[in-house]
């Protein structure tokens, strides 16, 4: 357990980052989910970090509402990341501990979250690189 204890989030990130930007449509963002195994996509603007797009975030566009009993595909497919992504997102340097990761991801539910060191961004650390560091840690 000493070695995740010493593990810091470049040791166990995905690099590059897949990222989207606030203009791709919510029809392509559903193919890059189903075609990367990913919860979320940093949102890029002019390669300054925007936001994040989860597929939550996605799953949110469809609620039903009183205006909209059953929205119409074709309209909320017309969305876009920088319309429905989350703006406020917790973001790690590369040096940071995962202890301090795990933490996040347990007191705030987050599976994933950008990598940045001075404005750019690196990669992302998720819940399963935490868990694969646990699981290295106790080999």
């Amino acid at each position: 357990m000493h070695r995740f204890l010493e593990a810091r989030v470049c040791d166990y990130m995905t690099r590059p980052a897949v990222s989207v930007t606030p203009d791709t449509p919510l029809r392509d963002l559903e193919e890059q989910f189903a075609q990367h195994d990913f919860n979320g996509f940093p949102v890029l603007d002019a390669g300054v970090l925007a936001g994040v797009v989860t597929k939550f975030d996605v799953l949110k566009a469809f609620v039903f509402t009183p205006r909209t009993l059953v929205p119409r595909y074709d309209e909320l497919a017309r969305l876009t990341a920088g319309q429905i992504m989350t703006r406020n997102v917790i973001t790690f340097p590369p040096e940071a501990p995962l202890t301090r990761v795990l933490q996040i991801v347990v007191d705030f539910r987050v599976k994933s979250f950008p990598v940045v060191e001075q404005g750019a961004l690196l990669g992302m650390i998720a819940r399963c690189d935490v868990v694969r560091a646990l699981r290295a840690a106790s080999a």
